[in-house]
């Protein structure tokens, strides 16, 4: 535990050398880079953060925002500069902490992440309604299995095609997710004004981006656009059999992209 901005954040740190801080997803804590941590720490110091609210990290009353918690983080750890790894909503902040504080972040590694000020297709829409659909927000458990369906197995594949114990683990994960989303809500916390999505173009630093090819269609296309107009992007072919959380379903493809790339 350290203490950020006036709250403890929970966090993993391992290995030694330039920095690397991953950013999980928010259907998800930092148990989800449980393929990353040891495969990066051979070269890396490597630390892992529940975000604010999340995992076993506190959420204090007081206002906040992600991007800000995370340059913190650093601020706490005596570090400088470190490379961004987000997954997921983990991308979107990690994106926001770029754009917000520039000279901090020395590269950026994105995998199934949206951005700040996106919004969602019809056809999203449509299919949150089709493989989702009316769920008692209260009723974690079934939240969960409806949201972990949508997500993780992702709207080309089957729950049969995916194996059972990451369906399972990310359920377990998400139950968790959920209650510290439903405590999100009572708080304030700050968005990045203006958002990332008119301002992927000042993304100076190295830009990695991935998708899992059975993502949706909407986040696979948002990879496009951020490679594209980010200068220094780079797209990464979508890698086969894989839904939306890729560090954690195909580590070994995600860390040896990441081992390429990383400073």
């Amino acid at each position: 535990m350290i203490e950020v901005n006036g709250a403890q954040l929970a966090y993993d740190e391992a290995g030694s050398g330039n920095p690397v801080v991953l950013v999980h997803a928010g259907i998800a804590d930092r148990r989800m880079w449980r393929g990353q941590v040891d495969a990066l720490a051979a070269r890396h110091r490597v630390i892992a953060v529940d975000l604010r609210g999340y995992g076993d990290s506190e959420l204090p009353p007081a206002p906040f925002a992600h991007h800000d918690d995370l340059v913190g983080l650093l601020d706490a750890l005596g570090i400088d500069r470190a490379a961004l790894v987000g997954c997921s909503f983990g991308g979107r902040v990690a994106v926001d902490t770029a754009l917000a504080y520039p000279e901090r972040v020395s590269a950026l590694a994105l995998f199934g992440a949206p951005v700040s000020g996106n919004e969602w297709s019809e056809e999203t829409e449509q299919l949150w309604e089709e493989l989702v659909g009316d769920v008692d927000p209260e009723d974690f458990a079934a939240t969960a299995a409806g949201e972990v369906r949508f997500w993780v197995v992702g709207p080309t594949r089957k729950p049969a095609d995916v194996d059972p114990e990451l369906i399972r683990f990310a359920e377990e994960m998400d139950r968790r997710a959920l209650a510290a989303e439903q405590a999100l809500s009572a708080v304030e916390v700050g968005e990045l004004d203006p958002p990332a999505v008119d301002r992927l173009a000042e993304l100076a630093m190295p830009v990695l981006v991935g998708a899992g090819a059975d993502d949706l269609a909407d986040i696979r296309r948002l990879a496009d656009r951020i490679a594209a107009e980010a200068p220094r992007g780079v797209r990464l072919p979508d890698v086969p059999d894989a839904g939306h959380l890729l560090p954690l379903e195909r580590p070994e493809p995600v860390n040896a992209a990441l081992l390429d790339f990383l400073p």
